[in-house]
């Protein structure tokens, strides 16, 4: 609407109010009413002032020059998050975390194996081989882990316990429950923390393929498969005993025959437990087993290059087939230990070590035992409220990694 047209419909309806105002006026009624007077009086003023107020708002619009704002644009909470997780990878790219990816990766880590030489036949590993740690930017440990580690060291002082990380990082005291684990774990002079580098540590052997071929890359199960083979490779350069992480140690192990394992079935020999001594026999069984997954393995099948391995070895070295028949006149001197001495409870009854009601039950079927296998496969996400005091996980660990333990604030 112009200017002059909008001025003149202003005039127009203001003409018309007016004339209802001056024929109200002459009405005898209303004249007679002062108190109309004032009524009448405060609407005309009312009126005039709300028109004077339109038109001059009207007149400033036509005249006054529009200009525009850049508008920033919205950051939405998708958007923010984008730009997170880009800062984030440009210091420390993230690694998918069933993956072992973080071995190839160039970090700043902890002393390498390869730098040193463990005592032949007369040392402990255990190996992590997660990127757990490569993710979280330094060495990371959780409690369970660290229990199997002090048990060990605890409970067989003339051994070196190795506790090999695959994953790049850096033991860095920042005060979270993982480092006071391994806090808790350097009090041990028997203990050693040190980095595993996975190309380095296979070159020469029979396995170097399976790495530089990248077979265990693409392995279904690359982490699990990481650690059968490196276990194999540990006794093969050093001899001595592998342990898995989910372990707790309840006797010496500086007792044991030098070659030795126990069966977890009458199908299959684990291999969560095992010792080869590093000379003579010892390293050619170890050799055998690398041969084995050299020629055999497959990513597909996790127990065909774990538990597999090692039962393939007994079936070839021993005069019978028939795991319980086995024994160290029929196989050579091998030591199959019974099942009740390092996997007293057994994967079915998994659940026992983490029930109040099964408490004199696990204890009773672990008594005469030198170590328990928790199988963590299964367990791993099972919670210990540390005030459970009847719970069997929980009891061991108070008599075998009590430094550990102390430092967990509410979970074991």
């Amino acid at each position: 609407m112009s200017k002059s047209l909008s001025v003149q419909f202003v005039a127009s309806e203001w003409n018309i109010k007016i004339d209802k105002v001056i024929d109200m006026m002459n009405n005898k009624v209303f004249v007679r009413s002062t108190s109309f007077y004032l009524a009448i009086v405060l609407f005309f003023v009312l009126i005039y002032s709300i028109h004077i107020l339109s038109w001059k708002t009207m007149t400033e619009s036509d005249t006054k020059p529009i200009t525009t704002q850049k508008e920033e644009a919205p950051r939405t909470p998708h958007t923010e998050a984008q730009t997170v997780t880009t800062k984030k990878a440009t210091v420390t790219p993230k690694v998918p975390q069933n993956s072992v990816d973080c071995f190839r990766q160039n970090a700043p880590t902890l002393p390498d194996i390869s730098s040193v030489n463990p005592k032949r036949g007369k040392s402990v590993f255990f190996h992590e081989t997660s990127c757990i740690s490569y993710n979280n930017g330094k060495i990371s440990i959780t409690a369970r882990q660290a229990c199997a580690v002090e048990s060990a060291a605890r409970l067989n002082p003339n051994l070196d316990v190795y506790l090999l990380y695959t994953s790049p990082g850096e033991i860095k005291m920042e005060g979270d429950e993982s480092d006071l684990y391994l806090q808790a774990l350097m009090k041990y002079d028997n203990v050693k923390i040190m980095h595993l580098d996975f190309a380095k540590y296979t070159k020469g052997t029979p396995v170097e393929e399976l790495y530089t071929s990248k077979k265990l890359d693409n392995s279904l199960n690359s982490i699990e498969h990481a650690s059968d083979i490196l276990r194999y490779v540990s006794l093969w350069k050093y001899g001595g005993i592998y342990l898995d992480l989910d372990t707790i140690t309840l006797k010496t192990l500086e007792k044991l025959k030098p070659n030795f394992a126990s069966p977890e079935s009458t199908s299959f020999v684990a291999a969560g437990i095992l010792g080869f001594e590093p000379d003579g026999v010892g390293h050619q069984w170890a050799d055998m087993c690398l041969n084995d997954l050299r020629v055999g393995f497959t990513g597909k099948d996790w127990a065909n290059s774990s538990v597999g391995v090692i039962t393939r070895l007994l079936r070839s070295i021993c005069t019978t087939p028939v795991i319980p028949n086995m024994t160290e006149e029929t196989c050579k001197g091998f030591k199959l230990y019974p099942t009740k001495d390092f996997y007293p409870v057994f994967w079915d009854k998994y659940m026992w070590m983490f029930q109040e009601e099964h408490f004199l039950d696990t204890l009773k079927l672990a008594e005469n035992a030198t170590a328990t296998h928790n199988w963590n496969k299964l367990t791993r996400g099972i919670k210990i409220n540390i005030k459970n005091v009847y719970i069997p996980y929980l009891y061991y660990a108070k008599k075998f990694c009590p430094n550990v333990l102390s430092e967990c604030k509410e979970i074991f």
